[in-house]
């Protein structure tokens, strides 16, 4: 499994071992047993087939717990606009299943907060990780 971070932008590509579909149902469940709530789960590639497009598999998994996001948008609003956190998923051209995330540090330092904050963030990490896996 490949794992790509690119530092200036804060991006991690994740490798996954199973479908789009099946790497998206693994972290929501891993989430859910730890009440993490589920803002959101959007279909693109659905909603591109019901606009009668066509594009390879791609969901977006919008979640988070208030008690972690809340105080980083206290200290700066602007976190709002990445939080709560993301993850997408998708299909390249060969087949292989992928995800992406911003690393809590990325959004951290985006917004100007301090450090520690990004312990707010960084237990989603090891999850994401164990969801690409399978």
């Amino acid at each position: 499994m490949t794992d790509m971070q690119s530092p200036a932008r804060g991006l991690v590509r994740m490798a996954c071992s199973g479908s789009v579909a099946a790497t998206a149902d693994r972290l929501e469940s891993l989430l859910r047993v730890r009440g993490i709530l589920i803002f959101a789960r959007i279909d693109f590639s659905g909603d591109a087939a019901r606009a009668g497009l066509s594009m390879r598999p791609e969901q977006l998994l919008v979640f988070g717990n208030p008690k972690g996001g809340t105080p980083l948008m206290v200290a700066q609003p602007t976190t709002g606009i990445d939080l709560p956190f993301k993850v997408l998923f998708w299909e390249d051209a060969e087949g292989k299943s992928w995800l992406a995330y911003n690393t809590p540090e990325y959004l951290v330092q985006r917004h100007g907060l301090e450090a520690a904050l990004a312990g707010n963030l960084a237990a989603l990490v090891p999850l994401i990780g164990q969801a690409a896996r399978g």
